[in-house]
């Protein structure tokens, strides 16, 4: 493994903790000020989990078991944009609020979607 590759491996490894976080503040933030529980913890429970599941493939026992936990991962980042899209058009986020996490979030589906296919190629 090279040197770049690591790096890049560390910083996608760090922007989906990055995103976890913003998770967690936005999940504060509307139950602090909207005070809705429901959707929120919805969007708290897929959100987080998209980095601990890759985190988990990291573990794998196979490359199949990889594989199967990224595609957990993209199920889970699909379902937060989901949710995303859901407090945004009942308005309990604003559009810059939507926009910047929905953005984050597609950019983590893209990255993931990348690894699972490079990965099925190599099988």
């Amino acid at each position: 493994m090279n040197y770049e590759c690591d790096k890049k491996r560390e910083y996608n490894k760090r922007k989906k903790l990055w995103f976890a976080v913003r998770i967690v503040n936005l999940y504060k933030y509307i139950i602090d000020t909207k005070k809705e529980y429901v959707i929120n913890k919805q969007l708290l429970r897929s959100g987080t989990s998209i980095g601990a599941n890759t985190r988990e493939a990291l573990n794998a026992e196979s490359t199949k078991d990889f594989i199967h936990k990224l595609a957990i991962a993209q199920k889970e980042a699909d379902e937060t944009l989901y949710w995303l899209e859901l407090l945004n058009e009942t308005k309990y986020i604003n559009e810059n609020e939507f926009n910047s996490m929905h953005n984050d979030c597609s950019e983590l589906l893209k990255i993931i979607k990348s690894i699972i296919i490079t990965t099925k190629k190599k099988l």
